[in-house]
């Protein structure tokens, strides 16, 4: 139907103009690309590019609504100092974020949801040892902050995470404890904490991946070490 004192709309656009069009890119599904990951974002794409394959996909994967991401493996050693071990059961309250006894050998599983409403992924760690009842430890990494990423547990408690990559091996480390109740924000003395956390999370050449965590005491130095061995289970 042609506009009152106008031309009809399909045909006001010239042969030339239509040919222009048929010209023109068309988008394609296979070249449209998610918006980076949390995790890509805080690295930058150079840093990034630099991590091994699997460490990419383990971490830029996006979960749907009631999926989960699942490595199994086995904690191969855990050192523990008498403060650690203090640490760990005062921690105990706030979700065990920390391990009570020093492992060895143990079967462990790893469990990671995501909370698309809160911005965070959930992760749950499961020691088993013969005779006793898993422990189990959780903690929620929330990308918020002013570093972009947060460890939080319990009753408000958490702490700064920055993000690096190291000799192709993925860092995270603490950059300072915080109370939050409410709205507020409180920093936490360094004394007053488990110490210092590093975890490495490094590619291995057996189809395997590592984790090692480190917590160093500003006063009483290594309180916490701990290594693990994963793979991806789905």
């Amino acid at each position: 139907m042609a506009l009152e004192g106008g031309s009809n709309v399909i045909g006001a656009q010239t042969p030339h103009r239509l040919a222009a069009i048929a010209q023109q890119p068309q988008a394609h599904p296979s070249r449209v690309h998610a918006a980076p990951g949390p995790f890509r974002q805080l690295l930058g794409e150079d840093a990034w590019l630099t991590l091994p394959v699997p460490v990419q996909k383990r971490f830029e994967r996006v979960l749907a609504p009631c999926e989960s991401a699942v490595f199994i493996g086995e904690v191969a050693s855990t050192r523990l100092s008498i403060f650690g071990r203090l640490c760990a059961q005062l921690a105990r309250p706030l979700g065990a974020p920390l391990p009570l006894r020093a492992l060895a050998h143990t079967p462990s599983a790893v469990l990671v949801t995501e909370d698309p409403l809160a911005h965070a992924q959930c992760w749950t760690r499961l020691y088993h040892e013969p005779g006793r009842l898993p422990q189990v430890l959780r903690s929620m990494k929330r990308f918020d902050g002013p570093t972009g990423l947060e460890e939080c547990v319990g009753a408000g408690i958490g702490m700064a995470l920055t993000v690096h990559v190291e000799d192709r091996a993925l860092v995270i480390r603490s950059a300072g404890y915080f109370w939050r109740p409410r709205k507020r924000r409180f920093r936490i003395p360094a004394w007053l904490t488990p110490g210092s956390m590093e975890v490495v999370h490094r590619e291995e050449r057996t189809g395997r991946f590592s984790f090692t965590l480190t917590v160093m005491h500003v006063l009483f130095g290594e309180t916490i070490r701990q290594v693990a061995f994963f793979r991806d289970a789905c």
